[in-house]
């Protein structure tokens, strides 16, 4: 009987959460100050957008400020809250791929670079889904390699903000403040050494942590 109530329990949460999970992003957006420093033209090439984990949940309006028309994939843990985050993003108009480039890595590589090459975007955390905080995986620098896209890093940061106590040091946006969207101009790493290009990623995402 335990087992078949936890499954009702997860049934539910993923009925009602994630709509709950959109309104309150939703919610948050509305009631910031948006200040985008970035570019204002994005190639329209399949592109790579990374942000670190801990700053994921406002992410999706950095992508619709460049796509109107959202058309790209979401690598999503295959844990139940990586569910529970993929029926959240599908209300935004974003795909997810499920799994990690730690876990089921070849898979979820294969994946990814089969949606560039099919014309998707693609979004990573590259410390996602597990950590270590703010360190790099190869994962996204394999994609960017062996499909030729370029990649933009996202910083998101918030003037007001609950932080929690977990891995990533998770991000949620009070209302009433400003929003802040850095995002780079498009990186080419085709050309790159592992740790060089390891080293520009984690530089990029780093540059307006306090």
């Amino acid at each position: 009987m335990k087992w078949l109530f936890k499954k009702i329990l997860r049934s539910s949460a993923l009925a009602i959460v994630p709509f709950i999970g959109f309104l309150l992003i939703r919610f948050l957006y509305l009631t910031n100050k948006k200040n985008f420093h970035s570019p204002d033209f994005i190639s329209t090439e399949p592109t790579i957008f990374a942000c670190w984990h801990g700053e994921l949940l406002m992410f999706p309006y950095l992508y619709s400020h460049y796509r109107k028309a959202p058309h790209a994939k979401v690598l999503i843990s295959s844990h139940f809250d990586g569910a529970l985050i993929s029926k959240t993003i599908k209300y935004f108009g974003l795909d997810t791929i499920a799994g990690s480039t730690n876990r089921n890595a070849t898979r979820v590589l294969m994946q990814g670079i089969k949606s560039i090459k099919d014309g998707y975007d693609i979004g990573i955390t590259p410390d996602g889904p597990k950590g270590p905080r703010h360190e790099v995986a190869d994962g996204i620098i394999v994609m960017a390699q062996k499909t030729k896209a370029k990649i933009v890093l996202v910083e998101i940061k918030p003037t007001k903000f609950w932080q929690l106590n977990s891995w990533d040091k998770f991000i949620i946006p009070k209302p009433f403040g400003s929003l802040n969207y850095y995002a780079s101009e498009l990186k080419d790493i085709s050309e790159m050494g592992l740790e060089e290009a390891r080293t520009l990623i984690k530089k990029e995402l780093l540059q307006h942590e306090e």
